[in-house]
């Protein structure tokens, strides 16, 4: 199932976020509620159902442990990312440290972007739609020109 949409929340004292329902029923279906938390791109948090996570990771090991890239963002990432459950209502904890990684405070926007969600802080994900918005049309052009 493919993860759309945006979504306005707010996390609690706890930093526990809703996963609206619709993001739920996929997670659950994938693994039981289980999400891993991890660094992002652009300011932003990763959370990725068990199988988009696998998926993630046979491809950061078929890349080339010779390159010092790829070597430094596997470390960087799974030193970081870590594995959180949703609990009966639906939420999940996010870990102090990639929180404060992120810059999030309380107000933050939940993306379902294709086989993973982003978490990112209200206003950063407001600055950046509205950035890259006004450029739409020449990003479609560049992320679906066909490879040869």
């Amino acid at each position: 199932m493919l993860l759309t949409g945006s979504y306005h929340r707010s996390l609690d004292e706890k930093l526990r976020i809703a996963i609206p329902k619709g993001l739920r029923q996929a997670i659950q279906d994938d693994a039981a509620g289980i999400v891993y938390v991890a660094p992002g791109t652009d300011g932003s948090l990763a959370l990725y159902p068990e199988a988009a996570f696998g998926r993630l990771a046979n491809q950061i090991a078929e890349a080339s442990p010779t390159e010092s890239d790829v070597r430094a963002f596997a470390r960087l990432f799974y030193a970081q990312a870590q594995r959180v459950q949703t609990d009966r209502q639906g939420r999940i904890r996010i870990p102090a440290e990639l929180a404060q990684l992120a810059n999030i405070q309380r107000e933050v926007v939940l993306l379902g972007v294709g086989d993973h969600m982003e978490l990112w802080d209200e206003q950063s994900w407001s600055i950046y739609r509205d950035e890259k918005q006004a450029h739409y049309d020449e990003i479609a052009e560049k992320a679906l020109k066909p490879t040869k």
